[in-house]
């Protein structure tokens, strides 16, 4: 009952609805100029490159301005790799089953190396799942667009979004000294935990990744990556309780979510509505991402696939079979990732004490 008040607890507030109005409007201008000059196919690249804006939430603009600089710098990294990727396996003539496996192992080592840096930058949101999201969604794309605009467009949306970042220094009671304090030396404690993290990442990614793939190839399922970003979320948390408890509010979340998603594909929105609803369910995430999981996922959900049939329009009734076939299956290999130590650690205890007792 403990865990469960725990999950649907709404935290206070601390100034959120000013970093929500910050990625809301990062991810508007760049998405809406790109739909209203005819190129939608461009509008994944924007919406990777607008997740700038979400690092550095409460920090001095200079530090918030450094930590968005190395953030989407990471990020523009990510994207180009992702779209390399995706040429390089249409340039080698590889099969549907052999470019699905390879994107799973390429996502695999990025979920590892992103959470690593991360955490040696000590960055927040901790963890790779906007690089596995990123990666995965960009290297499914078959059609690619010419390259120079990809990343024309991402590089474009990461400099507006940094603008964003600083811009509440031109108004008098909102600037923050330009002073950054030195960044204290990680420890060696620091360092160890930040390789095991990246371990687990590995391992949660690369399972779930694993098992969706083969689970999509024999019931029909797409959109394997969906799974590798719902196994890394409970991965994020204080204690093994706080984890198990994420991986289920991801599910709530989704499901909650992809019901509001259903309500409004039925009125065929068209797509300069559609960009004004990613907006807006990123104003609903950012404002309670760090206060309460499952409402933000309501908001996220919709965010997500609505930015996926932005860029690569597909029927609706299968990107919702998809997700949350694909999150219950991240979310289970997630909740066993986190849960696996703490059960080994009983079990290896019991038998110390039996062991101990039968002398």
């Amino acid at each position: 009952m403990k865990l469960l008040a725990e999950m649907f607890t709404i935290a206070p507030g601390n100034k959120d609805h000013q970093v929500a109005i910050r990625c809301a409007v990062g991810v508007f201008v760049p998405l809406i100029i790109v739909v209203l000059i005819g190129r939608s196919d461009l509008a994944i690249f924007a919406s990777f490159g607008a997740f700038t804006g979400i690092y550095g939430r409460g920090e001095l603009h200079r530090k918030r301005l450094f930590i968005q600089m190395r953030a989407g710098s990471l990020m523009l990294l990510v994207i180009l790799m992702a779209t390399l990727s995706a040429r390089a396996g249409q340039a080698l003539g590889l099969s549907d089953a052999a470019s699905t496996w390879t994107q799973v192992a390429a996502t695999t080592v990025v979920a590892g190396a992103c959470s690593l840096v991360i955490a040696l930058w000590r960055h927040r949101p901790a963890g790779s799942l906007f690089h596995i999201f990123a990666f995965a969604a960009i290297a499914s794309i078959p059609n690619q667009p010419p390259l120079w605009q990809c990343m024309l467009v991402a590089i474009l949306t990461t400099v507006f979004c940094l603008l964003i970042g600083i811009s509440s220094r031109l108004v008098r009671s909102r600037r923050t000294p330009w002073a950054m304090p030195a960044p204290a030396r990680l420890t060696q404690e620091e360092k160890r935990a930040a390789w095991l993290e990246a371990m687990g990442y590995v391992v949660a990614a690369g399972l779930a990744g694993t098992l969706a793939t083969i689970v999509g190839q024999w019931l029909g399922f797409g959109h394997n990556y969906w799974a590798m970003v719902a196994a890394v979320v409970p991965l994020v948390g204080r204690t093994t309780r706080h984890r198990v408890a994420r991986g289920i509010q991801r599910i709530i979340g989704t499901v909650l979510g992809l019901i509001v998603l259903a309500g409004v594909l039925l009125l065929n929105p068209a797509p300069w509505q559609m960009v004004l609803m990613i907006a807006a369910c990123q104003f609903g995430a950012e404002m309670f991402i760090a206060r309460q999981y499952v409402l933000a996922q309501i908001f996220v959900t919709p965010l997500a696939l609505t930015a996926t049939l932005l860029a690569a329009p597909t029927a609706p009734e299968v990107l919702l079979r998809d997700r949350i076939v694909e999150t219950v299956i991240g979310a289970a290999v997630g909740i066993a990732v986190v849960g696996a130590p703490a059960v080994w650690r009983r079990m290896w205890a019991g038998d110390k004490a039996r062991r101990i007792a039968a002398l």
